[in-house]
């Protein structure tokens, strides 16, 4: 009897051992994807990328993705929208990767959109703007918190109204994200019946601001709303300090990109006071979910080593969250089919560090989780600050809501 029990541990023992190798032999599953880490993007690439990494090592310490390790293949794609088509043509055709995530921003994204669609493949998206508005793909999915495509301008338009204001200066960047934009505020004002009585769009190699804003200064706007890149927003707000917007103006900002990046809120420090501008997470009550708080301490100690952004807000934590999406796809579907993982996205809401997730036809949020906060009491050269609540005050979601507006602009400032 001890004999048989030995004999039948033995072959037990041995049917494990080899359930084992074939586990262990599985290949990893590849997950390609551009991300910029040189050129004008590459602070939100590098950002972006480290979320997603993070992810990775977790899913991976979790025993993989149906019993397989994660494996990301990345290029940098220059922040430029003349290398990710072949790039990603690449990635299917060569690395033979198994699912695609989305370059960062709207630039480099526009162009492999068709390719996708053609081929029939899952995309997840990572911070682009209405990409996919004409290409109508139905297996995109952007990890942004943008929403409709007029709640942006919309949630800003109606604080600049709540406070007041009729009439509307847009200052744009000449550019497909800023532009989109400023088309979905023009077709907002006149459906409220605002006037706009400035609108200009600027080169994206401008670099002096101070005609623009006298000459928008002289148009006596009560609402002013910006869509910039980083170092547009910088050239403007300096401009704006040094010349003054009118006593008039109730809000300032909007879509200013790169006042949610921790190198460009130290530089700019006290000129940041009163401006109002999107972002998409802040460490404010009630932006804290499952996991959040967790990340953030990976996060912190990571990104030293890896020289991005110290704070993370705006992109790390989403890139996070793309994983999260598609590892809950992939436990509920069981498989790495990617047209049953679009079904599963389409059809369910996913709890992510960033806080439920749920998707419209178009792959857009159904719901806007878009912050617009307003800067208060920043001092110059000191980052730290901003890992503390209230130096940006939640405006919009009322569910998110931290404080209230503080208006006109130049009183904001002080």
């Amino acid at each position: 009897m001890k004999r048989r029990t030995l004999l039948r541990a033995a072959i037990a023992a041995a049917v494990l051992g080899q359930t084992s190798v074939v586990v262990a032999q599985q290949p990893p599953i590849k997950i390609g994807m551009t991300m910029a880490q040189t050129g004008g993007l590459a602070g939100g690439g590098k950002a972006s990328l480290l979320g997603i990494e993070i992810w990775r090592d977790d899913v991976n310490a979790r025993g993989g993705l149906l019993g397989r390790k994660v494996e990301l293949v990345v290029y940098d794609d220059k922040s430029s929208a003349a290398e990710t088509p072949a790039i990603y043509s690449k990635l299917l055709d060569v690395d033979k990767v198994d699912i695609l995530f989305a370059p960062y921003a709207t630039v480099p994204t526009a162009p492999i959109m068709p390719l996708v669609k053609q081929r029939g493949l899952l995309l997840m998206g990572n911070f682009s703007f209405q990409v996919n508005s004409k290409v109508g793909h139905d297996m995109w999915f952007n990890n942004a918190p943008w929403g409709p495509a007029d709640s942006w301008a919309a949630a800003f338009l109606d604080l600049g109204q709540k406070a007041g204001g009729k009439t509307v200066a847009l200052l744009t960047a000449d550019q497909e994200f800023a532009q989109n934009l400023a088309l979905t505020a023009r077709e907002i004002a006149k459906k409220r019946n605002m006037s706009i009585v400035f609108d200009q769009a600027y080169p994206p190699n401008t670099v002096e601001f101070a005609s623009i804003i006298r000459a928008l200064k002289a148009a006596k706007p009560d609402i002013v709303y910006v869509a910039s890149y980083p170092q547009d927003s910088a050239g403007i707000l300096r401009a704006v300090n040094e010349i003054g917007i009118g006593d008039n103006v109730k809000i300032l900002g909007g879509g200013m990109v790169g006042l949610q990046f921790g190198a460009v809120m130290e530089s700019l420090g006290s000129l940041l006071n009163g401006v109002v501008n999107y972002n998409t997470w802040l460490p404010e009550p009630g932006m804290y979910y499952d996991g959040t708080k967790a990340f953030f301490e990976t996060y912190s100690k990571r990104a030293v080593e890896a020289k991005v952004d110290p704070l993370g807000y705006y992109l790390a934590p989403f890139g996070y969250a793309s994983g999260q999406l598609l590892e809950q796809a992939v436990k509920e579907t069981g498989s790495l089919d990617q047209k049953a993982i679009a079904k599963y996205l389409h059809e369910h809401e996913v709890n992510t560090i960033v806080g439920p997730i749920a998707f419209s036809a178009d792959g857009e949020r159904k719901e806007t989780a878009t912050l617009m906060a307003q800067f208060r009491g920043v001092v110059d050269k000191n980052i730290e600050q901003f890992r503390k609540s209230g130096k940006q005050v939640i405006l919009f979601p009322a569910k998110l809501k931290s404080g209230d507006i503080i208006s006109p602009f130049e009183a904001a400032r002080e």
